[in-house]
């Protein structure tokens, strides 16, 4: 990994804003590399400093004119100016200011008050135009759209209840409390097993979801998860969820054969193996028994394949 690509997205590795894989291998380079690492120190006095500054909240008029005054900026400004440097080369800009107090105050609160306004202005046109209703804690109203929610924020269960809480985004973090039975909840809890940044609110959310895979919506998310997320954990607690249904649900049995042959960890390939056992005299699952044992790299499942196949009885 190079230098340039490190300090670009040093910024989205203090404020968390990288994917898991990403986020691995910057700390991987930062630990062999010392410039980066005086880049990464750099950024978070920066943003220490600048957490230390109470935060005010704009008023509606001052999100809406700071956007439009931004907007005509942009459109005006030349390509390569410095609204070009400020927005596409954070790390030149970020040098300068530490040389400049008034010039990161001037950045802050344009950034910010652009920010919030593209946000306020797009979810708001988006509210009016698709009939999106936000709803409140303990509404009755219809539930909110998943196109409404910037993110999740945390999923948690209460063991005496079952009750589910999750804090999400829209414009501003709300709460949405109920049982599994609760469209809201499910919606919530798809939401954030295909798109949270947070690998740990995915795992609280696939961890809930596998007490309800009889739901056909829960069971692909379960099953996008095993075939798609980025950790381990998360794939692990999918295939937990799907294991009930190996047998008698196709779609599942393929996604299962699928990581069985081709996940990059080690463990959720055994777990696989050990759920498509009972089903190995199943034509997919002998020919994936039959490759492993002759070919896989991994000698336990080299080993368990074959012990497997010994075991079948021999066809007439």
């Amino acid at each position: 990994m190079k230098c340039d690509w490190v300090q670009q997205n040093i910024l989205f590795y203090v404020y968390n804003e990288l994917e898991d894989d990403a986020r691995y291998e910057v700390e991987q380079h930062l630990g062999r590399c010392p410039q980066c690492a005086t880049e990464l120190k750099s950024a978070r006095a920066f943003h220490t400093s600048m957490s230390q500054h109470p935060v005010v909240e704009p008023s509606p008029n001052l999100l809406t004119s700071s956007r439009m005054r931004l907007q005509e900026a942009l459109e005006t400004t030349a390509q390569g100016g410095f609204f070009h440097r400020l927005i596409f080369e954070p790390r030149i800009w970020l040098r300068q200011v530490r040389m400049a107090p008034a010039m990161a105050a001037v950045i802050f609160i344009v950034g910010f008050g652009g920010g919030i306004g593209a946000t306020y202005n797009f979810m708001a046109s988006r509210a009016t135009s698709s009939g999106v209703a936000l709803v409140e804690p303990g509404s009755t109203q219809s539930p909110v759209e998943a196109s409404a929610i910037t993110g999740i924020r945390s999923v948690t269960q209460d063991p005496s209840t079952n009750q589910v809480s999750i804090k999400y985004d829209t414009i501003s973090t709300q709460e949405a409390q109920g049982s599994m039975n609760d469209q809201r909840i499910q919606q919530l809890l798809l939401f954030a097993a295909r798109n949270n940044y947070n690998s740990g609110v995915r795992m609280d959310s696939v961890d809930v979801l596998t007490q309800a895979p009889n739901d056909t919506r829960v069971r692909e998310v379960l099953m996008y998860s095993l075939q798609n997320d980025t950790n381990p954990g998360v794939r692990m607690k999918a295939l937990d969820g799907l294991s009930g249904f190996v047998r008698q649900d196709p779609q599942v049995r393929d996604a299962v054969l699928q990581a069985l042959v081709s996940d990059s960890t080690d463990a959720v390939r055994l777990q696989a193996l050990r759920l498509v056992e009972p089903m190995k005299a199943d034509s997919k699952v002998h020919a994936v028994l039959i490759r492993l044992a002759k070919t896989d790299q991994n000698a336990s499942l080299r080993s368990q394949a074959r012990t497997m196949l010994e075991q079948m009885p021999e066809l007439d």
